[in-house]
């Protein structure tokens, strides 16, 4: 029940996609926008789903090939969205996007952050699956099974890793490409996962772990939003 939820959601997000750029290619920037939210709506909707899924046996490995698996189809069908603020930095930083189309990028992926969260508590509330039971009770999950400052350290870490692989693998064909970014995702979530979470992007942090920000908005805030938009910024101003 829960891959066909994440198949029908990313069916439903490539027909969206493909609709906006086909009604609205003249409104450059509603388009924009509307590109960038469908494309975070699909990835945070679905990682909300695999996060249920990951006591599913044999642990880790079901979870881990699942993050590979639908982080590869991520990439082959969300080309050209960022879905992370942090990713949106760079061509910012670059003189590439106005501030304003970066502006409105962002935005747009916490607004559909936001939207996927709340779509996918109305999809658990009808507890279609068994792992559905219970979670839009659940309050802040607490990812963070560490100290502050390691949590700190571990999201720095891991946003610079995988910042500095997609600038160097920019150039790789990318159909290779995207199985190198997946492969190096799956392996920061094993190394990390049951630390932070290993998610360093803002948007999809807030989705997955809204009322954490809520509860202890200046800690998660520090750990989730600042520790790779950090990461972001060392690797812009090296590179």
């Amino acid at each position: 029940t829960s891959l066909l939820l994440m198949a029908g959601i990313m069916v439903a997000v490539g027909l969206c996609r493909r609709l906006t750029r086909r009604q609205l290619r003249f409104h450059q920037r509603l388009c924009t926008f509307l590109l960038e939210m469908f494309s975070t709506f699909q990835i945070c909707a679905c990682t909300n789903e695999l996060c249920l899924l990951g006591n599913v046996e044999p642990k880790p490995h079901t979870a881990l090939t699942l993050t590979y698996g639908f982080t590869v189809l991520h990439g082959l069908t969300l080309t050209g969205s960022t879905c992370n603020p942090c990713g949106t930095l760079q061509p910012m930083w670059g003189g590439g996007l106005s501030v304003k189309m970066g502006g409105l990028k962002i935005g747009a992926q916490f607004v559909a952050a936001a939207l996927a969260r709340m779509f996918m508590r109305f999809i658990w509330s009808l507890e279609m699956a068994e792992a559905h039971f219970g979670a839009p009770s659940q309050g802040c999950s607490n990812p963070m099974q560490t100290t502050e400052m390691q949590a700190f350290c571990i999201e720095l870490l891991f946003s610079v890793v995988f910042q500095l692989t997609i600038l160097r693998v920019e150039s790789v064909n990318p159909k290779y490409k995207v199985h190198l970014i997946a492969l190096l995702i799956t392996m920061l979530v094993y190394a990390g996962g049951n630390l932070t979470g290993a998610i360093f992007n803002p948007a999809l942090a807030f989705s997955l772990h809204a009322n954490c920000f809520y509860d202890k908005f200046l800690s998660y805030s520090l750990v989730y939003w600042i520790a790779p938009s950090l990461g972001k910024f060392l690797i812009l101003y090296v590179f």
